[in-house]
């Protein structure tokens, strides 16, 4: 597994990680087994690096992931959690003495005296240009309540706003073959600045791993069920806000580039994990697995070789042929 410098948190992760919004059960039902069968087949694999959010399963995959560190103590991992979606979506509660309450939760969920990384979740835009904001997370590292902070953002103009702020270590985004746009700007400024990019939704919520069809079907508490018109969240979250039909024909395609354009050995999931760890400026990708195999294929991916200009080639035709008019112009 290669690995890379987390941003100005100077942290050195995995350049795969694991998301762990699946083992909250928002993805469908997920037992505490097998929760951590997920969490010991990652680490097995090389992976070091786990992001969370209090909001998953309501703290649940916060206290797995924090009862599985507390067993792994010199494994080196380094976990991030994120915050504010526990109440009403204005900025006016984006306070440091609410960042305080969150982030006890959080440290109560992890069993962390000084979080290693904490974000903001999707905040309304206006609060990523709030001064008061980042004075209050400002106050949180400075009193130890966590080590580092970051923005978690559905837009490429609030991850720019987030990245000109000078404490601002991280900045996590959606970005994968069906989501180019933050390759444009996002991230050669975070490059210049230092700040390390989180690759989230990799595989937009699975279509690239070519698995689907048209008759797929997901189960009623899944959210590629219930938002995929962004009922729930934003709708950039559930198959990246691609249209599903037109997704899965764009995957087809896509798991045809994986089989002509590599040299190497990959699943089409692999080789979209691997495509975007690679992307300068990205520090890790977040997949997620609700399986041992499915994670120990995704962690493979971060030790594949460099996919060269014919496969990147080959991602923005299918991007620009079938994608850019649905994804371009919202995020």
């Amino acid at each position: 597994m290669e690995k890379q410098v987390l941003g100005r948190t100077g942290r050195l992760v995995s350049v795969v990680g694991l998301g762990t919004w699946q083992l909250g059960a928002d993805w469908g039902s997920v037992t505490d087994d097998q929760a951590r069968a997920v969490l010991d087949a990652s680490l097995e694999s090389g992976v070091t690096f786990f992001d969370t959010a209090d909001v998953y399963g309501d703290g649940r995959s916060e206290q797995a992931v924090g009862a599985f560190r507390a067993d792994h103590a010199n494994a080196g991992i380094t976990v991030a959690t994120k915050m504010g979606r526990r109440m009403d979506q204005v900025p006016e509660n984006y306070v440091l003495e609410n960042f305080r309450k969150w982030t006890d939760r959080s440290r109560r969920n992890l069993g962390m005296e000084t979080l290693d990384l904490v974000q903001l979740h999707c905040p309304p835009t206006a609060v990523y240009s709030s001064d008061e904001v980042y004075d209050a997370l400002d106050t949180l590292v400075e009193e130890g309540v966590t080590a580092a902070y970051g923005v978690s953002v559905e837009t490429v103009d609030e991850a720019l706003t987030a990245i000109a702020r000078p404490g601002v270590a991280t900045v996590q985004i959606i970005l994968n073959a069906f989501r180019l746009k933050p390759l444009d700007e996002v991230l050669p400024a975070a490059s210049e600045a230092g700040v390390g990019i989180i690759a989230r939704v990799p595989l937009a919520s699975g279509l690239l791993s070519g698995r689907y069809t048209h008759e797929t079907t997901f189960a009623d508490d899944d959210h590629r069920t219930f938002n995929r018109k962004g009922e729930a969240f934003d709708v950039g979250e559930t198959f990246s806000g691609v249209p599903f039909d037109v997704g899965v024909d764009a995957a087809a395609r896509f798991t045809e580039l994986a089989g002509t354009a590599l040299n190497q050995e990959l699943t089409p999931a692999q080789a979209a994990i691997a495509w975007v760890w690679q992307r300068a400026g990205v520090s890790t990708v977040i997949p997620g697995a609700r399986s041992p195999e499915q994670a120990r294929l995704n962690a493979a991916a971060g030790s594949a070789q460099v996919l060269g200009p014919l496969f990147t080639s080959g991602v923005r035709e299918i991007y620009d042929d079938s994608i850019k008019e649905h994804v371009q112009d919202k995020w």
